[in-house]
């Protein structure tokens, strides 16, 4: 990376960063990690460090608020940033509405006090105000994209009161709803927007571009159970299971635009913000492309496929407990004949839609069921049916946590430790269940088949490769598979 780079990657406060380089402004004599969440300095006050101790002999002292100077791997490095980070992934998913604060805490592993000091102190903001910023955008969404009653709307987005609901839309705003709507409609009617039929919420969900948002349907849809999921004419379909009920969602690509079209059925509409928010996680749609690629730009290995392609994502799932279920479906066998081990476990044990939509009829299994199932009566070989039903015990019982402010190397070591399940189906479930950008599985057939084609050398390198690749590894695995799909990827789309 060059200065410049270095420069955007503070900009964007990206925390996987922290301890690749260090950052220090001249004109307060402090230097920090590039997430520190300071305001961004001017760029001409800003000087780059490979090390911590190469700023401190600078002359620059430790920003006292992100901690540079502390080890990486420390408790005082990874503690407070991986706690916001999950903090944040879950109060992204409307836990603070549902469970309170109390929930909140709980699904962390750390008391109340803790967790409002940790996030004040990282992010200038308690739990509860950063869950009244959540609660005002999904309003804003639902004002500018829905007909529903500003009531609806309110109750929908977890506002106590609709006297609290216009109050905070205009604090926020600066902008009543009321005016919001009509601006959103007169933009709506320039553009002659199809109407949305009765009963779906239709949103959008931005990103930055560049994005490879074909091929993201196409993973998604070569991986699609019968039943349970479909893609067709580009776009992809499939039931949900929310906090507060179910749901059908329905992504679409949208061309020359920065977003991806978004329908929701929904049985309680106070599953908007989580619906949203896994929607997004499936696509990586909180990705910075730019960082990403351009780091791996400058592997000599994977260099010319991230400039060639430098929007693509890893995508993530709307369910950890399923993708994890659906991982062991997958080990040792190809992916057409784990579609079909789904389609048959969903059609004999997946909860019924009470009314088809389209070739949609099931919910995947859930862990409960499952764990209640007999092995013997499974339709897969008896060796994978034990190690399914004791996941699903686990995952059933709470002693596995796949949500989205799970501690990933806790839930690798539980799940690890169960019979059955191995560092392939680990390192699968840590990418795509709780969206870590640098998982990497080991030994993976596609990855190792990927490295020939490309003369990277004997297997026994992809492991050293790898550690090049961090802290985007799980980008690169998806770089190097997509060189073995048909018909080639290669292609972005900049919208």
């Amino acid at each position: 990376m060059d200065d410049e780079q270095r420069y955007q990657i503070a900009a964007s406060k990206d925390t996987r960063f922290d301890g690749v380089f260090f950052v220090a402004v001249t004109s307060t004599g402090i230097y920090c990690r590039p997430s520190c969440p300071a305001m961004t300095p001017k760029r001409a006050n800003v000087r780059f460090y490979p090390t911590a101790a190469a700023a401190q002999q600078a002359g620059f002292r430790a920003c006292k608020r992100c901690r540079p100077d502390a080890s990486p791997g420390s408790p005082e490095w990874n503690v407070r940033a991986d706690l916001t980070a999950r903090a944040m992934r879950l109060i992204a998913d409307g836990i603070v509405d549902r469970e309170g604060v109390d929930g909140l805490a709980d699904r962390l592993g750390y008391e109340q006090r803790q967790v409002r000091r940790v996030l004040t102190a990282e992010l200038g903001a308690g739990p509860l105000a950063l869950a009244r910023a959540q609660r005002a955008q999904t309003a804003r969404i639902l004002v500018e994209t829905t007909k529903l009653a500003m009531g609806d709307i309110a109750f929908a987005a977890g506002f106590a009161s609709i006297r609290q609901f216009n109050a905070t839309m205009l604090e926020v705003f600066g902008t009543p709803p009321t005016l919001l709507r009509e601006r959103a409609a007169k933009t709506a009617a320039a553009k002659r927007a199809e109407p949305v039929p009765p009963g779906v919420l239709r949103l959008r969900l931005p990103y930055r571009p560049p994005i490879d948002l074909p091929r993201l349907v196409r993973f998604l849809a070569a991986r699609a159970i019968p039943g349970v999921e479909e893609a067709a004419a580009g776009a992809y379909r499939r039931t949900i299971s929310l906090p507060n009920g179910s749901g059908i969602l329905s992504l679409r690509p949208v061309p020359a635009a920065s977003w991806v079209d978004c329908e929701l059925e929904l049985d309680d509409l106070r599953d908007v913000t989580a619906a949203v928010q896994r929607c997004r996680r499936l696509l990586d749609l909180d990705a910075d492309p730019v960082a990403v690629s351009g780091f791996l730009a400058q592997d000599e290995v994977l260099g010319p496929l991230a400039r060639a392609c430098p929007g693509r994502r890893s995508p993530g799932h709307v369910d950890g407990d399923e993708l994890a279920l659906r991982a062991v479906l997958g080990q040792q066998v190809s992916v057409a004949a784990a579609r079909r081990l789904g389609a048959r476990l969903a059609a004999g044990y997946g909860k019924p839609l009470s009314q088809p939509r389209g070739t949609l009829t099931h919910h995947f299994p859930a862990p409960a069921t499952l764990a209640a199932a007999d092995p013997e009566a499974l339709p897969m070989p008896r060796t994978r049916a034990r190690a399914l039903v004791g996941l699903a015990t686990a995952l059933a019982a709470g002693d596995i946590s796949l949500h989205p402010g799970a501690d990933r190397d806790q839930a690798a070591a539980r799940l690890l430790a169960l019979p059955g399940i191995g560092p392939w189906t680990v390192s699968y479930i840590r990418m795509r269940a709780l969206s870590d950008p640098d998982a990497f599985p080991p030994a993976d057939a596609g990855v190792l088949a990927a490295l020939r084609r490309l003369g990277a050398g004997p297997a026994a390198s992809a492991s050293a490769l790898a550690e090049r690749w961090r802290p985007w590894r799980a980008y690169a695995v998806h770089h190097l598979w997509a060189t073995l799909e048909q018909p080639a990827t290669q292609g972005t789309t900049t919208a």
